[in-house]
């Protein structure tokens, strides 16, 4: 089983949006005996939350239901994930350092920014945080997070495949 866990600051805007749209597309892909995931932040101010109001809506738009709660990332995370995957820099830092005093298990090689997967060629490093921002920052967040959750999972296929039985 491969093991994904999105992180974002409060986890009720971007890692919800990421870890549903990622769940949905492994199931398309008839994955989910094979891959799963979740989401957490790096700060505790949400904890037990729904995601945010307006991030639920527009995922509903898209026909996706978020039922997350806002949980915090722990050490223990380290030892029950393959992969962490970050929307932004502070929250790469955050995994790292995390890393580094807790077990230092974790590489370069599973450790990532979400959008080092885009497709899109821009250089802009983070997924925008939307959440003092207005609904077309939260479309825009959708449509970023879709197109790389999609490039994540072709990633893991092929990075699991050869000579693997798990894909």
């Amino acid at each position: 089983m491969i093991s994904v866990l999105f992180v974002c600051y409060g986890n009720i805007c971007r890692s919800p949006v990421a870890e549903g749209v990622f769940r949905m597309l492994v199931a398309e892909a008839g994955l989910s005996d094979q891959i799963q995931c979740d989401s957490a932040g790096t700060a505790s101010y949400h904890i037990g939350q729904l995601p945010d109001r307006r991030t639920r809506e527009n995922a509903l738009e898209h026909g996706l239901t978020l039922t997350h709660r806002a949980r915090r990332m722990i050490g223990d995370d380290l030892a029950l994930f393959d992969y962490f995957v970050a929307m932004d820099e502070n929250n790469l830092e955050a995994i790292e350092k995390l890393n580094y005093r807790s077990t230092g298990l974790h590489t370069d090689d599973t450790i990532f920014l979400l959008r080092e997967f885009d497709p899109d060629t821009s250089d802009q490093p983070n997924v925008p945080d939307p959440y003092y921002e207005g609904p077309e920052v939260f479309e825009d967040v959708y449509q970023i997070i879709t197109r790389c959750c999609r490039q994540l999972l072709t990633f893991l296929i092929k990075e699991r495949s050869p000579g693997s039985p798990v894909l």
